[in-house]
C-alpha cells in the first residue's frame, strides 16, 4: 500500500508541481552545454599535447 501511495504522489508531483522548461530554454541550455564540453575537451587536448612534448623532451635529454 505504501508503494502505491508513493507512486501516486510521485506522479502527482511530476504532473502538477514540477515546472518544466520550455523547448526554447531547453535548446539554449543544450547549446551552452555542448559549447562548454567542446571547449573543455580542447583545453584537455592541448594540455595532453603539451605534456606529451614535455615528456618527450625530458626522455630525450635523459637518453
Amino acid at each position: 500500500m505504501k508503494l502505491i501511495n508513493y507512486i501516486k504522489n510521485s506522479y502527482k508531483e511530476l504532473v502538477q508541481k514540477v515546472t518544466w522548461p520550455s523547448m526554447k530554454s531547453l535548446q539554449s541550455s543544450t547549446i551552452v552545454v555542448m559549447i562548454a564540453s567542446i571547449i573543455i575537451a580542447l583545453v584537455i587536448m592541448l594540455m595532453d599535447f603539451a605534456f606529451e612534448n614535455l615528456m618527450k623532451a625530458v626522455y630525450s635529454f635523459l637518453s
